[in-house]
């Protein structure tokens, strides 16, 4: 018998998916409740009341999957549960629908003042000329991130006549003509956009995306919405640019402080708010607890389950062997992927060498997971990498090789956009660790880890003393330098690392530089 421990509020209805499953017992009580009989049981069912910690999971010897009816795993210690081999799954998009229509009811309400006109009849007001709003149809709709949620956004906004125009550095140019929406740069955005909402996860490169000097190349009189993540839109930049009439107005959802706290733009009546209820329906509450109950039954079955966000159960053994270049795949598609910042049409990766005597699915399945990681507004692991590239129509190709390349073994991923290619060549030396040994050819040697600043250049003499004095006038310390080219006087590359992440004005200063035809800051998680 699998034993469920339903740990949080959950209604019947959400719990369909067990039903007739004779070998499945479901138990609905808390973790006090059942204190006693916690080490009996197999599956541990969540929203966000419950705390998984490692004490608890101490407890829970038995535990084999946790499935939380929700999006985020805040309230679980995923790398506690993956040391100990406890899958752990969520539901991604079992709250599209509603987040979409939340922020294209906030887009509506902040273009008609509905809230504000609502507040003031109920006062016993009726200022009819105060409160005339705008209509959306003719108006442009920019849209930061196109996910599942912007794309749904998108079909709404063309049936109230809006044009739609997006930016997502990984759609492609195909995606877009499906969807019917113009693409650009995020400033090309901001200059066409009547109104503009954000969808994407909040990363360092997300943080105070619209920002004071940002929101001054918006449009004037632009309305903001933010439904996805506090922080994208920094809030006192926001303040200002209404009290100054920048913008128009605004929506929000999401604060950097929940609830918001003595925030000043709570006292603009330009602003209309709502506690954070993109996903706060009895439907989405209701699909999302469905679709982890769903994860559970596969589970039980033996079905591979679809958003584990977590490293998948594999035989020990096994993973013992490919865990370097696990690691390693996932280094180097994070790597590629801050350098293609742009709609992305093929992956293919080539294993080299005598190490890849097996199914390689995984690794490939890590390489993509890398790519997208941080970069779009849902979880993508090596579980549902192949489908999220597949709706993002991304090719996927694997080739195994007996070209090694001079090492032992030896992956070789190449990354096709709209515009651009890169292939990055890495190994794995056990004495040394990882390696990426060549850029486009570029022979370099260098290891994947921390803040790297990769530089483009001519071979000529004085170029690497430009950019050592350049840093060196920064108080910028370099901590490893390597250089790599085809031919003498011809391209060649620089690879730096530095102890703590270079800022945005040393790479633009650098970038300045006629002799640099490439600067690019990259930030690499410790190996």
């Amino acid at each position: 018998m699998f034993k469920v421990l339903v740990a949080d509020a959950i209604k019947p209805d959400g719990l369909t998916p067990f039903i007739g499953r004779e070998d499945i017992l479901v138990v609905q009580k808390t973790v006090e409740e059942v204190r006693n009989e916690l080490h009996e049981f197999d599956a541990l069912l969540v929203r966000s009341a419950t705390k998984v910690t490692d004490a608890l999971l101490d407890r829970m010897t038995s535990l084999k999957i946790i499935a939380r009816a929700g999006v985020g795993v805040d309230n679980i210690d995923v790398p506690s549960c993956t040391k100990r081999g406890i899958i752990v799954v969520n539901a991604p998009d079992g709250n599209t629908i509603s987040t979409a229509e939340h922020t294209f009811a906030m887009i509506a309400s902040l273009a008609r003042n509905i809230p504000q006109a609502h507040q003031t009849v109920k006062g016993g007001g009726w200022e009819r000329n105060r409160f005339a709003g705008t209509e959306l149809k003719g108006k442009t709709l920019g849209i930061v991130g196109m996910g599942r949620i912007g794309s749904e956004l998108t079909k709404r906004a063309r049936a109230f006549q809006m044009d739609v125009f997006a930016f997502d550095p990984f759609l492609t140019a195909e995606r877009a003509k499906e969807l019917q929406v113009s693409t650009g740069s995020l400033e090309d955005l901001m200059a066409v956009s009547d109104f503009i909402t954000v969808h994407t996860p909040l990363t360092k490169d997300t943080k105070g995306l619209f920002n004071r000097e940002t929101i001054q190349k918006c449009k004037d009189g632009v309305y903001l919405i933010n439904c996805a993540r506090g922080g994208i839109i920094d809030e006192e930049a926001l303040y200002e640019a209404i009290e100054s009439g920048k913008v128009a107005g605004a929506a929000l959802d999401v604060f950097v402080e929940e609830p918001p706290v003595d925030n000043r733009l709570l006292n603009l009546n330009q602003i209309i708010v709502t506690p954070h209820l993109g996903a706060s329906t009895k439907e989405a509450q209701l699909n999302v607890a469905k679709q982890v109950a769903k994860e559970v039954v596969s589970f039980v079955d033996g079905i591979p389950v679809s958003n584990s966000i977590n490293l998948p159960a594999i035989p020990a053994e096994l993973f013992n062997r490919i865990q370097p270049y696990y690691q390693l795949v996932k280094t180097v598609g994070s790597f590629l992927s801050q350098f293609i910042q742009e709609g992305i049409k093929e992956i293919s990766v080539k294993y080299g060498g005598d190490t890849f005597d097996y199914d390689t699915s995984i690794l490939t399945k890590a390489l993509v997971s890398g790519f997208f990681k941080g970069r779009v507004d849902v979880n993508v692991n090596e579980v549902n990498a192949l489908l999220y590239a597949k709706e993002r129509s991304i090719t996927i190709g694997e080739k195994i090789s007996n070209e090694a390349h001079g090492y032992s073994s030896s992956v070789t991923v190449k990354i096709v956009g709209e515009t651009k290619t890169m292939e990055v060549k890495a190994t794995y030396i056990k004495e040394y660790g990882p390696r990426i040994f060549a850029i486009n050819d570029f022979k370099i040697d260098f290891y994947p880890e921390g803040h790297i600043l990769y530089i483009q250049h001519h071979d000529r003499p004085g170029v690497i003393g430009v950019v050592g004095k350049k840093l060196g006038d920064m108080n910028l310390n370099i901590a490893t330098m390597q250089v790599g080219r085809k031919e003498a006087g011809g391209e060649a590359i620089m690879v730096l690392t530095f102890d703590e992440e270079i800022p945005e004005d040393a790479l633009s200063d650098l970038a300045s530089s006629p002799d640099l035809s490439i600067v690019q800051g990259i930030e690499l998680p410790a190996y």
